[in-house]
């Protein structure tokens, strides 16, 4: 009996472990999610990838210096559903890009929509779906 609780309460310290890296991985804490800015540019990679896809490009500051962006987005499956794909962009591709920056100014963000040189335009949330609420340090 004594080695089943020793053993119940090894897997629960085991799983509660296991769940505090994630918890810290999704935060908002190093995006200004208050700022929103829009950027026009040239795409230069698109990673389609788990647990992050990522956008990179190069544009312009307001110095005209060409920084490369790095922008993160959700996954390859939670992306899908609102129209993105694996063949969505490629090196060369002209884009508009709106984005939460990180804090400390570094050419970083996430991504919240992107519109492509045609017009289409791919966003993080459903069609008609109200934006994701930012998340709070600490929840």
């Amino acid at each position: 009996m004594k080695k089943t609780v020793f053993a119940v309460l090894l897997a629960t310290a085991a799983v509660l472990m296991t769940l505090a890296p994630l918890v810290a991985h999704h935060g908002a804490e190093s995006f200004d999610t208050e700022k929103e800015i829009t950027l026009k540019g040239t795409v230069t990679e698109w990673i389609w990838a788990n647990p992050h896809c990522f956008l990179k490009f190069d544009a312009m500051d307001d110095t005209g210096t060409v920084r490369n962006w790095a922008v993160e987005t959700q996954n390859p499956t939670d992306i899908s559903v609102r129209g993105w794909r694996r063949t969505s962009f490629k090196a060369g591709d002209q884009v508009t890009v709106t984005l939460q920056p990180v804090k400390n100014g570094a050419p970083v963000g996430r991504l919240r929509k992107v519109v492509l040189a045609n017009g289409e335009t791919l966003g993080t949330t459903l069609p008609g779906a109200a934006p994701a609420p930012a998340q709070q340090p600490g929840r």
